[in-house]
């Protein structure tokens, strides 16, 4: 399953892509938002940290098709190859995803709370699909279900898709659909930390320190070997 940075924050896009294998970053324009900057420059700043082989997705604002292309067209011309497009799931945004596929332009369909909104998407041409699985939670339904219903849906149908999981509030979630094979999914910094987040984890850690420590005080293998 690839993994995704669901943020725009630089600090934790720096911090995360040091330490863990991240395959990309996931934006939205409330993500954008909440760093009260230019969003040029903020999507810039990201692509630089993770290169031109990471993925980048940034959303098209406009609810009409003609605008969502004109979106699409300029976020590719900033930021490069490897970066995905994402448009919401509306009658004008199936337009849009048939138009920028047919200009070569990858899309992820967004806002995706039924089955059918992304089975339209990806038989449009959509590369991802983005079901929000916390916030069809709180409708009432079980994310995680209709999640793994879209991910059998592309694979049944032979689908060039993939299911892009997103709004997550537990590391248990994620690990469910990672069980399942989902194609991806992308998580906000601290559900990714919490993936290892286990005082039981740390406890052991610190226990081989202490035990290694009675050969000699803060030695390493390295002062051992040279």
């Amino acid at each position: 399953m690839k993994l995704f940075i669901d943020d725009a924050n630089i600090e934790a896009i720096k911090r995360l892509c040091d330490l863990y294998p991240i395959d990309g970053v996931t934006t939205n324009p409330s993500i954008l938002s909440k760093q009260n900057r230019n969003p040029e420059e903020v999507l810039k700043e990201i692509r630089e940290i993770i290169g031109e082989d990471g993925i980048l997705f940034a959303q098209a604002i406009p609810t009409d098709a003609e605008g969502m292309v004109k979106d699409a067209e300029a976020i590719v011309r900033v930021l490069g190859k490897n970066t995905v497009v994402k448009i919401p799931c509306i009658p004008e945004g199936f337009k849009a995803i048939r138009i920028l596929k047919q200009k070569g332009i990858p899309t992820c369909g967004t806002v995706v709370y039924t089955p059918m909104q992304a089975y339209l998407a990806a038989k449009a041409g959509a590369s991802y699909v983005a079901p929000y699985v916390n916030r069809i939670d709180n409708m009432g339904y079980d994310g995680i279900y209709v999640t793994k219903q879209i991910h059998d849906i592309l694979v049944n149908n032979h689908m060039d898709c993939g299911v892009l999981a997103a709004s997550f509030k537990n590391s248990q979630q994620v690990l469910e659909l990672c069980e399942y094979g989902v194609y991806s999914s992308t998580c906000a910094p601290d559900v990714i930390d919490g993936f290892v987040k286990n005082l039981a984890i740390d406890g052991a850690v610190n226990d081989f320190i202490s035990d290694f420590n009675k050969l000699g005080q803060d030695k390493t293998m390295k002062d051992y070997f040279e």
